[in-house]
């Protein structure tokens, strides 16, 4: 219980001293992680447990689309990816299709590498 409240405290402090790119970056790391967690679901048949899981990456898209800032062109070029992204995962949802799953893990992870990058250049 006690190591608990302690990887607590230590996860807390490592969001609330992020930086945007962290946060966006760990954002990614969550959405993989809950794609991974609700196709394990599906291929042992817990339909509420892939359902919980595709929700939560369904809302780290919705707070992507809601972060974007749209004075700059290519905003548009991500709303279309994120916009597609998020009806897979309504699809495999309804579907509980481990195969669409899997395709939006790929993007993600796509997405996800091409923002460590960003990252890396951005400090360089």
């Amino acid at each position: 219980m006690i190591a608990n409240k302690g990887y607590a405290a230590y996860n807390n402090s490592k969001l609330m001293t992020a930086s945007p790119g962290e946060l966006t970056l760990m954002l990614y790391e969550g959405a993989i992680k809950f794609c991974n967690i609700a196709i394990v679901a599906i291929e042992n048949k817990d339909i509420q447990k892939a359902h919980i899981n595709i929700v939560k990456v369904e809302n780290i898209i919705e707070e992507f689309r809601a972060t974007l800032d749209h004075k700059y062109p290519v905003a548009e070029d991500f709303e279309k990816v994120y916009v597609y992204i998020y009806d897979r995962l309504v699809e495999a949802n309804m579907k509980k299709d481990k195969e669409i799953l899997e395709e939006v893990l790929k993007h993600l992870r796509t997405m996800r590498d091409t923002w460590k990058e960003v990252m890396v250049r951005a400090k360089q």
